[in-house]
């Protein structure tokens, strides 16, 4: 196929939700010609199904700046910016207003089943950077084939809900018990669904932002009929960081969802049990569901079930699609170190564009909250910032794609807030334990200060002589302590809580020569690297622990083979 042939063909957009519309928007505006294609009958259709949860993002965060320009001229009202809609008031103040501006560039009731590489199957590797995608999609007159020259998948997560079993498989006896399990918000206003769960025994499992709305507008029935009784299902040993960071959360209506989600839990209304992973369901002679977890722990009586546990990408689509995510996230590979819910808690997202949400498939890109996979805190500004970048990289303007900017409000709940553990006694470091979740650390033996920056460029913190390529991050203690340790230098070994501003990567010192699946959590960037706080009572290894990897250190040395990949 020709260039000039392939340049023809439509940007295929498998979504019609507010970032595959945003990205429809993006492409017209750099005069390219999207195609949008949406399972259900209408724009925003997921998004119809939550509509009556407010959400805590205002109305300035809600609309894609190049949308906008498309609405302007149809005498379209920008709502409120500092309002803050429900699920249905962002559908009809603007995806739909959106969506029929876009017109024929949206087509309805089209479900993709299928993108492969046109003429080729996953194994073949001759064409595929020349040939055209199709774009298999089922419709009621049969399947439609699309030829594409780019594909943009936004298609989301809604449709793919985490089962209520701990281990991500559904729970024994789970699916004989699902008409009695919902996996998402109910909507507790509408009668019918209100009289399902009035006056009954409730489980919740979940501890995200649909969790604590659950908990609260349940408490709330409560309160209205006493007979309703709520017990909720902590897998966590605790819940010290379920809530969010109340009134120092840069989004005000997230936090005050946590302030009201604790008051609801501290109340008599709601019973948590902490640990409680749940492996099974069964159902008692008096009809009512016993739930069991794999540490023994049981919750009898219980008539209906709320399991929130969030969504995970469903990825049956793109079988012929060559890709490369994360293996613990299901997102790009390049993308799932900035959002791993491992490492952060701060809703921190750090620029990111096309270069992250590429995939090995040329022209191929996951945005939205599919490319979150199974992470969660995903805000519609980061998906704009994406598809306006990939937008940019498909026209060929790649300074622009290069050129992302993304500043989103943190939750106030970062580990790293100042300085940490003073008077507090630390536990001593074991291999591979994570530290805190949310939390980075860096191990050195500098003298630094809460906001100076680590960048690369330095003398090595390992090796004297030698310039660093990139600065170096853990999440574990055990590692952090370990580069305070033998960091070369006379100062006193120092731990620093950290947060990267830029992309970080797997550290191959760690992951290629002696852990694959980077257990130990080990990172590097060459992106300035900022100090936010500092560990100052951490427990060191004992002297033989040294005494031991410091005699291995040099016998590597001996041999050869002390070599620092940077």
């Amino acid at each position: 196929m020709s260039e000039s042939a392939g340049q023809a063909l439509p940007v295929v957009v498998i979504g019609a939700g507010p970032i595959g519309l945003a990205a429809a928007a993006n492409l017209i505006n750099r005069g390219l010609e999207p195609l949008v294609v949406e399972a259900g009958p209408t724009a925003g259709t997921g998004v119809r199904q939550w509509g009556h949860i407010r959400l805590f993002s205002p109305w300035s965060q809600l609309i894609d700046p190049e949308a906008e320009k498309l609405l302007a001229p149809t005498g379209w009202t920008a709502p409120d910016p500092d309002g803050y809609p429900t699920g249905a008031e962002w559908v009809s103040h603007y995806l739909q207003p959106l969506a029929d501006v876009l017109g024929d560039h949206v087509r309805y009731g089209a479900r993709v089943t299928g993108v492969a590489r046109q003429g080729r199957d996953l194994v073949v590797d001759a064409g595929r950077e020349s040939e055209p995608f199709t774009v298999h999609v089922a419709t009621g007159a049969g399947v439609d084939r699309i030829a594409a020259r780019a594909v943009i998948d936004v298609s989301g997560t809604w449709d793919s809900p985490n089962p209520l079993g701990a281990d991500g498989l559904p729970a024994a006896r789970e699916s004989l018990h699902a008409r009695r399990i919902t996996y998402r918000v109910p909507d507790l206003a509408d009668p019918t669904i209100r009289a399902r769960y009035a006056g009954k025994h409730v489980a919740v499992a979940g501890t995200g932002a649909s969790a604590k709305t659950v908990l609260v507008a349940l408490a709330q029935l409560a309160e209205d009929d006493p007979e309703t009784t709520v017990t909720w299902l902590v897998r966590r040993p605790s819940t010290s960081n379920a809530f969010g960071g109340g009134e120092n959360d840069q989004l005000a209506a997230r936090g005050a969802l946590g302030e009201r989600a604790h008051a609801a839990v501290e109340s008599s209304r709601v019973r948590t049990l902490t640990g409680f992973r749940t492996q099974g369901v069964a159902e008692g002679p008096d009809g009512k569901l016993r739930l069991e977890s794999f540490d023994g722990q049981t919750v009898e009586g219980v008539n209906e079930i709320v399991a929130v546990t969030g969504f995970r990408p469903d990825l049956s689509m793109l079988t012929e699609v060559r890709l490369d995510l994360d293996p613990i996230l299901q997102a790009p590979r390049q993308l799932a170190p900035l959002i791993d819910p491992n490492v952060h808690s701060c809703g921190t997202v750090y620029p990111h564009g096309a270069r992250e949400l590429a995939q090995p498939e040329p022209g191929f890109y996951m945005a939205g909250m599919k490319s979150y996979g199974r992470a969660t805190s995903f805000l519609a500004m980061t998906g704009f910032e994406q598809v306006r970048s990939i937008a940019a990289e498909i026209d060929g303007d790649h300074d622009a794609a290069a050129h992302v900017e993304l500043t989103l409000p943190e939750t106030g709940v970062c580990g790293g807030s100042g300085v940490e553990s003073i008077g507090r006694r630390m536990r001593e470091p074991k291999p591979f334990e994570i530290y805190e979740l949310g939390v980075l650390l860096h191990g050195t033996k500098a003298d630094l200060a809460v906001g100076d920056l680590l960048v690369p460029g330095h003398a090595s913190n390992f090796e004297e002589g030698r310039t660093a390529n990139n600065v170096y991050v853990t999440a574990t203690l055990d590692a952090a302590t370990w580069g305070a340790e033998l960091a070369v230098g006379d100062g006193r070994g120092r731990i620093y809580i950290v947060e990267p501003l830029g992309t970080v990567e797997d550290d191959p010192n760690v992951t290629d020569k002696k852990f694959p699946g980077n257990p130990t959590r080990s990172y590097r960037t060459r992106r300035p690297v900022k100090i936010v706080g500092e560990l100052q009572n951490w427990t060191g290894h004992s002297p033989e622990q040294l005494k031991t990897m410091r005699e291995g250190l040099e016998d590597l040395k001996r041999q050869g083979r002390a070599v620092i990949f940077d």
